[in-house]
């Protein structure tokens, strides 16, 4: 499980440098100083679900941002795997979070 921890650490330093070059949306540079990218990427799962698939399974839902901002702030499990998003509150203002759900559904 470490090895598997190291793995995952080491790829998400790599994306996140990689995304650095690439953050072109003012919402993705957010997320990105924000810490989101280090376990979430547009494209591909990383430890969280890639944000093209999150915005995939909420595409027509009117309530996935109010619920997706409260997950984001409070932290969850369960929706797509095991693993746990940690709390991002109060590190990451209200706004910030609302900024970055609204990019992540507009990804569909």
């Amino acid at each position: 499980m470490k090895t598997l921890f190291k793995h995952a650490f080491l790829f998400s330093t790599l994306m996140l440098s990689v995304q650095a070059a690439n953050a072109a949306d003012p919402a993705e540079a957010l997320a990105q100083k924000s810490g989101c990218l280090n376990c979430h990427n547009v494209q591909v799962k990383i430890i969280g679900p890639a944000y093209k698939d999150v915005a995939t399974k909420y595409k027509g839902d009117k309530s996935a941002e109010a619920r997706l901002v409260e997950k984001v702030k409070v932290g969850g499990s369960g929706t797509w795997g095991k693993m746990p998003m940690p709390p991002n509150s109060p590190q990451v203002k209200d706004d910030d979070i609302k900024t970055i759900v609204k990019w992540v559904l507009s990804l569909s």
